[in-house]
């Protein structure tokens, strides 16, 4: 068994209704029904727009045949399925997911592509790994830095800045600290971003952060 690492602060959380705890919990006796069930509740958590499903290969990440589990969701009540175009379409059984089940089943909506909101959620960068493997020990004054920086700036641009800062050799929080300043006041941008961290824009980059450290 491979041991878990731990929790960490640099993640995103995802709503459990209680009804789950105090019903299906109890209820739900396999570990693959479960396990879909928890995954469904996952997925459709983080996706965006009104019109959230599954396939049945979407599950297939956890379960690798997850049709006897998923019929057992579809039973139990927890997933509602709708058969369209050959192939079936599983949404939760919550208020916007009878409705956009109850739209397709009666050919309101057209029969929905793969796009990427059938896509799992991204993983956010672990800046507190990235820092400890690249910077330096994870001291309590840098990890309450870390985490302040997590709630002013977003934990891409965090990440970006460690990358940049181990690019040039400038392995402090200050230096880093500097960089998330810099965009902060002059404006993010992607593209720019790239390029600052490669030559030669990258030069540019850490030409400018050595200006706003002499302010």
């Amino acid at each position: 068994m491979k041991k878990f690492t731990g929790f960490s602060d640099n993640e995103t959380f995802t709503q459990i209704p209680d009804s789950f705890f105090r019903q299906l919990l109890n209820e739900i006796a396999e570990a693959d029904e479960l396990k879909l069930t928890l995954y469904a509740l996952w997925r459709f958590e983080h996706m965006e727009g009104h019109i959230r499903f599954l396939r049945e290969q979407d599950f297939a990440e956890v379960v690798p045949d997850p049709g006897p589990a998923l019929e057992k969701t579809v039973q139990r009540g927890s997933l509602l399925q709708v058969e369209k175009n050959g192939g079936a379409l599983y949404f939760l059984n919550s208020p916007r997911g009878r409705a956009a089940a109850e739209a397709f089943a009666k050919g309101q909506l057209d029969s929905p592509k793969r796009s990427a909101l059938s896509n799992p959620p991204p993983e956010h960068p672990n800046i507190y790994k990235l820092y400890e493997e690249n910077i330096g020990p994870l001291t309590p004054i840098i990890a309450d830095a870390l985490k302040d920086a997590e709630q002013i700036y977003p934990s891409e641009w965090v990440a970006e800045a460690l990358e940049i800062a181990i690019k040039h050799n400038k392995r402090n929080w200050k230096y880093i600290e500097a960089i998330l300043s810099r965009w902060k006041e002059e404006g993010h941008a992607k593209e720019q971003d790239r390029r600052d961290a490669k030559e030669p824009r990258g030069r540019d980059v850490a030409r400018k952060v050595e200006d706003f450290l002499k302010r």
